[in-house]
């Protein structure tokens, strides 16, 4: 009985030190000691409760944040939120809570922009043509046909249609000669659209074609900016490299036909598993042999290759626009009759 006589003692004494029970309450709340044991824990690890709403700028009361290096950094719900946003796991074993805010700190500087994938593309390409618009009109802005200096400053003047038919006579003897060879023509094709973008006047930009037109050739720049900065570096692997080197030869022979099969064997395949199945089942099939990276389809494969091959369809299409050929070689034939 002393004993059990002591606990008790020693247990009120320890609810009255922390200020749940007195001479006038003789009972508390469970939930009142957790609080209390919660702030305790919080205030020894570094948290520090927050004693102003207003001060602090939080809608909720009795939020914490940990205080490091003198200052206030996010609290636990907000870093919480902006990881799951990121695909983050929120804590990782043995790590604390402050050691999940550096991290969290150290992800957005490395990795600013992380959904930028999962953004509507094609309203923030229309957000962009509105405010060049806006600043040609208002602030005497470079108007599309100054821009494309910058834009495509890499492409030479003295650059045509039949020289890249000439460059492309030895294409097949070395990869790099070929990757330049490519970009040569995706980058004159891309200049001939923005040069008959900054044909139109200023009623005709207003229009909704045309502002349509604009969009699209805004987002497809950024579309293929990835294959652009592989061309350039000579890193194009070596499936996508074969498909581009047929699709220019093609291309430049106005057999767009042709054309379209190698492009949609490059992003669609032709293996009987294009997503990369090469095995069902326990026995080998007889075809197994076949199936190899080229047949893969490309499109599957991330969210970046499948845009700068869409970019790409968008430039041929506009190669067959610019450079016309007889309705049998045609893919979707429209005459220029009909386009007006």
């Amino acid at each position: 009985m002393d004993l059990l006589k002591k606990e008790i003692a020693r247990k009120r004494k320890l609810l009255e030190d922390k200020q749940l029970i007195d001479d006038k309450k003789k009972y508390f709340k469970r939930g009142d000691l957790n609080a209390k044991n919660t702030e305790e824990v919080l205030q020894k690890v570094g948290y520090k409760k927050q004693e102003s709403v207003e001060a602090q700028g939080q809608t909720t009361e009795g939020a914490y944040s940990f205080v490091a290096d003198g200052q206030n950094i996010l609290p636990r719900t907000e870093v919480i939120r902006r990881l799951r946003e990121r695909g983050e796991p929120i804590l990782i074993f043995g790590e604390t809570e402050p050691e999940a805010f550096d991290r969290l700190r150290q992800c957005e500087i490395s990795q600013p922009e992380a959904n930028r994938g999962f953004r509507n593309d094609f309203q923030e390409a229309m957000e962009q043509v509105d405010a060049a618009y806006l600043q040609e009109m208002f602030a005497n802005a470079p108007t599309a046909k100054e821009d494309k200096k910058s834009d495509l400053a890499e492409l030479d003047e003295s650059v045509s249609w039949e020289s890249i038919q000439t460059m492309a006579q030895k294409m097949g003897r070395n990869k790099d000669y070929d990757m330049d060879v490519i970009i040569t023509l995706l980058t004159f094709l891309l200049k001939l659209w923005n040069d008959q973008i900054a044909t139109y006047s200023k009623h005709e930009i207003m229009s909704t074609k045309v502002k349509m037109t604009r969009v699209i050739y805004t987002q497809t720049k950024e579309y293929v900016k990835p294959l652009f900065r592989k061309l350039k570096h000579h890193t194009l692997p070596e499936d996508i490299l074969d498909s581009l080197r047929d699709i220019v030869k093609h291309l430049l022979n106005r057999n767009y036909i042709t054309a379209s099969d190698a492009y949609l064997e490059m992003a669609i395949g032709n293996a009987p598993w294009p997503i990369g199945v090469t095995m069902v089942g326990i026995h080998a099939r007889t075809g197994r042999e076949k199936i190899f990276s080229k047949n893969v389809a490309h499109v599957m494969n991330d969210e970046t290759q499948r845009k700068y091959i869409q970019g790409l369809k968008r430039l041929m299409t506009k190669c067959q626009e610019y450079f016309p050929t007889d309705p049998s070689k045609c893919v979707e034939y429209v005459s220029k009759k009909d386009r007006e």
